[in-house]
């Protein structure tokens, strides 16, 4: 008992023999909020300017992508990933989006939308190329012809 308590404090304090950048995902380098992608990106931006909307929005589990047609953000969850040094394919688990619908279905009952990809071979992967720490682009994916820049904190 004494020894997973002492493993438990070494965790939850930081003093785990592991440093802490093993313990992050592949795609850490990714999380956060960028723009373009759609349009080139006008100039040097501002964190009010950048995050007042961003275009894409990565998280460990969850990308958010906005449209030009829609109001919200659209979710994909990641299934799973495959990285490398500079480029990272990202598969999204299948799905429907609950808040859009096509319209009336069968016997008026409304049909679910499914969820929109980004332009690439299927709607359910991503392909992203890290241009610097701050630049990427969506290699192959008609959505994003322009490159991505991350969003600054101030």
């Amino acid at each position: 008992m004494r020894r997973f308590v002492f493993l438990v404090l070494l965790t939850f304090t930081g003093l785990s023999s592991q440093p802490a950048a093993a313990q992050l995902p592949p795609h850490a380098w990714l999380f956060g909020a960028w723009t373009g992608g759609l349009f080139p990106v006008p100039g040097p931006l501002t964190a009010q300017m950048c995050l007042a909307q961003p275009v894409v929005i990565f998280t460990q589990d969850i990308v958010l992508r906005a449209t030009l047609v829609d109001q919200t953000y659209h979710q994909r969850v990641i299934e799973t990933l495959r990285a490398g040094p500079q480029d990272l394919d990202l598969r999204f688990a299948p799905g429907v989006n609950p808040l859009a619908v096509l319209g009336a279905g069968l016997l008026g009952a409304d049909t679910p939308r499914p969820q929109s990809g980004f332009g690439c071979e299927t709607s359910d992967v991503l392909h992203v190329h890290r241009r610097s720490d701050n630049e990427i682009t969506f290699p192959g994916c008609a959505d994003f012809p322009e490159p991505l820049v991350r969003c600054p904190a101030r």
